[in-house]
This record gives C-alpha cells, structure tokens and sequence, in this order.
C-alpha cells in the first residue's frame, strides 16, 4: 500500500519565472543581392558565420560574396551576417528536397534503379517520369542530371551538396511560376520520397520544403519591406548589386525613407561611385538629396573603385560589444581592408563633408582613415548605433520587469521607483560601454528638477512624477506617469589643436 499522499500536509508548488526578453543584436547586418538558386523569397535571408560558407554556397564571384568579403576582412572581425534575396528580375518557382541521409545517397544503390519514376508539376503542368535508369551514375549530380533531361527543357533539377538535398526549378518567371510536391505514379520504382533505399526526398511525406513560388520583379524598397517583415533580427543593411547602376538614386532616396521609419529602428549603408559626389559645385547627386533629407538611419560612403566599400564601414562599426567595458568606437580613423583609399583634394574632401559622405582617404603621412563616419544628417554612427542600443535597452529593461515579476508592479510611488531603477540600470550599461558620461545639460529642455547648464555628474538624471499627479482615466489604463530621462552622450574626439610657444 502506497500511503496516503504527503500533500495533504505540505503541498510544495515550484514556479518558474520566464526567461528574460534578450536585446536586439545591434551587429547585425544584411546584405541583399540578386542572386538566384540559393536563397529563395521564400526563405528570404540566411544567416552566415564565416566567409567561407558564403563561398560554399555562393561561390567567390557574385556580389553578395564580393560584399560579405569586404565585411569579414575587418579586424576585430564581425560574428556573422545575413544575406537576404532581392527579386531584382521575376522569379521562377522552386521546390527544395528534404535533407538526405548518407544511405539515401549511396550510389550502389541509385545505379541499382533502372526503372524509377514520380511525378512532379512545373508551371501548373504535371510530367509523369518513367524508366529513369540511374545505372551509370557515379554522384549525385549525375542523378540530378537524368531527372532533368526527363522534364521540359528549361527546368532545372539542382543536387545541393551543402545542404544534401534536390533542388528543382520551373521555367516560367513572376506569379505564374511554380513547381509541386513530387508524388508515386504507382508503378516502377517511386523516386518520390525517402526511405532507405534511394529517394529524392522531394513529396510532402519525405518533408521536402514548401514549394516557393515566383514573383514579379521587385523595387528595392518592396525587398526591404519584405526583409523587414520576415525578421526583427536584423539591424543594418545594404544592398550589393551587379552593377553599381542596378539601383537608381531615387530608388536608394525611397528605400532610405523607408528605414527611417521603421520600427524597431534599422540602418541603412550606401555606396555611390558617382564622381559628381566629391563636386562642391554639385548638389543634385544622391548623397545632397540624402543630407537635404536630413535621414538619421541611412549612411553613404563615396568609393572610385568598391561597389561595396560600406561593407567595410559597417563591419567595423558592427564589432562593438554594447555588453563590454569602453567598447564604444568612432568610425574615423578606422581602415577599410580590400577598400582602396582615395586620393583626395582638399576642395574635395570638403564637399564630401558638406554632404554627409563618408570616404575612406589616404593622408600625406602614409595612412589612410574613414571620415568623417557620420548619418546622411548629421549625426555620427556611433551616436546614433548607441542610441538606437539604448532605447531598446531601456524598452527590453522595463518590459523584462513587468514580464518576469510573480507579482503585479503596484501603480504606488514604490512601483515607479522599480520601473526608475530600470531605466537607470540602462543608463548605467550605457556608462560602462563609453556612450555616456558626465557633462552639462546644455539645452533648454526641463523636467523634474532638471534645469539649463545643470551639470550631470553621472552623465544622465531620470525623472519620473508622483502617482498622485496623474489623471483618474490614465490610472484606471493601469498607465504609468511618464518616466523621463536627460543623457549627456561622451561623444569623441576627432581633431586636436596644439600651440607651442618657443622662447630662446
């Protein structure tokens, strides 16, 4: 006999609390190219390690490539990166086979098949595939090839050897390309889906990906709506097309415009060839109309020679560790590995400043550095990185409050005090990685006991009212007083003025 239970006298409940909300990754960046085969729309952006998976997949001479090897080369080097898909021609339909195993690629056992079959719909035609004699194939791709020459021409069957898995793709381009599961036609050997003899893994059953259809020609802002629906974990992000001319300057303007507004907040780089760039006489050239739009999450780097040179900016800017002691950079004075640097006038590297344009420049003393490392409006990168960290720290801080308490926080002035010391929390991460530090309030904005020219000696002051000060309504929402806070930014030195007084 068991007893009776010993919760009838002690009754021991054990709660988890949920794991916290993690802050945004402010590395990571997308690069967006045309290339097809690879990613799909579907699928949309795939995140890389290493340069060398890159070129596993892409080969070393497409733009992505070209781009991600301009990022890498930085030193500290970037942890990883995105390559998304841009539709810049219609795309065809794809259909993406399940993963195989090593037994499943054994070519004993595909030669022993002279007589396989399925079928498959291309472009919204089924083809039935009989007597497919897989005999004299010595790899994969060889098996590739005989399902090929078995459909119409122009379709493709693809064996992905990263990924050990059948590609197949349609012929018809835009919405009117598709390619279906792949099915048994009930006789000679189905080739349809898994099992431990030799299959293709491209049915349903098998777990073959969904199928992706085309889609029409995209703009590069429909591509960075879609990248920016399909995922919140990207920060920043570029385009790298074939040729510098791919992206007109109206459609950089429009995409800029749609990456400042955003939300969560993304930045947006930008490489013009353009040699009217670098002409103070000239004001009608892609990186004026971005400074005349005053865009704070959009950057432009001007390059003779690098269809990607802002790769390279960003990599560098993307190595910060908002997590670590002092680990706040500014973008001048840094190198641009693979990037050749320019020879400049000094009339010309002025109308670069003028405009907001970065440019990586040789100087007369045999080194070469970014400058200025500023947004297309004026404000430096690192500012605005550090910013864009700091109201998603603030944001993830007070939200991990309220998510992760076992009880409610009480709408008390003991309550506030617990959202305040968040926010304070926030600003104090912000101290040790070198974005703020003491200095004067130096504007005439006031709240709490906050006043002009106050000096801020732990270099913010955060200010929330009394309970008692809000409306009935307000509190009846369960809304919190406004919380405010004044941030003086440490900012960085990047010119220096010595005078030296000689007396003999």
């Amino acid at each position: 006999m068991p007893g009776l239970s010993v919760s009838q006298i002690v009754n021991v409940t054990v709660n988890m609390t949920p794991l916290p909300v993690p802050l945004r990754n402010f590395g990571a960046l997308v690069i967006i190219g045309p290339t097809e085969g690879i990613i799909d729309v579907g699928e949309r952006l795939r995140p890389y390690t290493t340069l060398d998976s890159i070129a596993a997949d892409f080969g070393t001479t497409v733009p992505e490539y070209l781009a991600a090897n301009l990022f890498f080369s930085q030193a500290p080097q970037p942890g990883f990166v995105y390559i998304g898909r841009w539709a810049q021609t219609a795309t065809h339909g794809w259909l993406r086979g399940a993963t195989l195993s090593t037994a499943q690629q054994s070519m004993t056992l595909w030669n022993a098949i002279t007589a396989g079959s399925m079928t498959i719909s291309i472009d919204g035609t089924p083809h039935t595939l009989s007597n497919l004699n897989f005999a004299s194939a010595t790899n994969m791709n060889g098996i590739a090839s005989i399902i090929q020459a078995a459909l119409p021409g122009g379709t493709q069957v693809i064996w992905d050897a990263s990924n050990h898995r059948f590609k197949v793709r349609g012929i018809v381009t835009g919405i009117n390309g598709a390619v279906s599961y792949a099915t048994a036609t009930g006789g000679g050997t189905d080739i349809s889906g898994t099992a431990l003899t030799p299959r293709t893994g491209l049915s349903l059953a098998a777990g073959a990906s969904t199928p992706v259809a085309g889609i029409a020609a995209e703009t590069p802002v429909a591509c960075l709506t879609a990248l920016s629906l399909a995922s919140n974990d990207w920060y920043g992000a570029m385009f790298a097309p074939t040729l510098s001319t791919d992206i007109t300057d109206q459609q950089y303007i429009d995409s800029a415009a749609l990456i400042e507004g955003l939300n969560p907040s993304r930045l947006f780089g930008i490489t013009t060839m353009s040699a009217t760039v670098p002409d103070i006489t000239n004001s009608s050239d892609l990186a004026s109309s971005l400074e005349a739009l005053s865009y704070q999450h959009t950057t432009i780097q001007y390059s003779s020679s690098s269809a990607y040179a802002v790769a390279a900016m960003l990599g560098r800017a993307f190595t910060v560790d908002f997590t670590a002691n002092n680990s706040m950079i500014t973008l001048k004075f840094k190198q641009e590995p693979g990037v050749v640097a320019e020879f400049l006038s000094a009339s010309q590297a002025a109308a670069l400043k003028a405009k907001n344009c970065n440019v990586f420049v040789n100087y007369n003393n045999n080194t070469a550095i970014i400058q200025e490392g500023v947004m297309c409006g004026g404000f430096f990168f690192d500012e605005r990185q550090g910013l864009d960290w700091l109201q998603n720290n603030v944001q993830t801080t007070l939200y991990n409050i309220l998510y992760t308490s076992t009880t409610k926080i009480p709408m008390t002035d003991p309550g506030m005090h617990v959202l305040v010391t968040g926010v304070e929390a926030a600003m104090i991460d912000g101290i040790n990685n070198g974005l703020i530090a003491p200095g004067t309030w130096a504007t005439n904005s006031v709240f709490g006991t906050l006043v002009p020219n106050q000096f801020l000696d732990r270099g913010y002051y955060v200010f929330c009212p009394q309970v008692s000060s809000i409306s009935e309504s307000q509190r009846a929402a369960r809304i919190a007083p406004t919380i405010q806070a004044a941030v003086k930014l440490a900012g960085a030195v990047h010119f220096a003025n010595c005078i030296v007084n000689v007396n003999r």
